[in-house]
């Protein structure tokens, strides 16, 4: 199970809402060794794109930097879907590469007017395989 705040909650839609058409992503970092999300990170899609993200390099560079300095890691990593449900496509299967991550996914589809109750679902994805997990969201 993923527990998470949901003012992190709040801001990864926030995010997908003003990268719109173009997926958003980024990821919410913690102490190494642990399980709490507790720094919300909003990364640049690089490739600008409605199918398809992928961190900015120098902006990857500097996080993991950032991460060693401070002992932490990646807790979640987060994109969303403009078009399709919060599921992970096979591209996010295969690109899946933080084995204690959680992978959030929001969808956009069904949000034409911006005020939609927007699917936030969390999966653990691990050589391939897929398990989506209960979300707990604090106050």
């Amino acid at each position: 199970m993923l527990t998470i705040a949901r003012a992190h909650v709040d801001a990864i839609i926030a995010h997908a809402r003003a990268d719109y058409p173009d997926e958003a992503c980024g990821v919410v970092v913690g102490p190494e060794g642990s399980d709490d999300p507790v720094r919300y990170v909003k990364m640049t899609n690089a490739e600008r794109s409605p199918t398809f993200f992928q961190f900015d390099p120098g902006e990857q560079l500097a996080l993991y930097k950032e991460m060693d300095a401070n002992d932490e890691e990646i807790v979640v990593v987060y994109h969303s879907h403009t078009f399709t449900e919060a599921y992970p496509s096979r591209t996010d299967i295969g690109l899946a590469v933080e084995p204690q991550a959680h992978y959030v996914l929001v969808s956009l589809a069904d949000d034409t007017s911006g005020n939609a109750d927007v699917p936030v679902r969390s999966y653990r994805i691990t050589d391939g395989d897929v398990f989506e997990e209960e979300i707990r969201i604090t106050e």
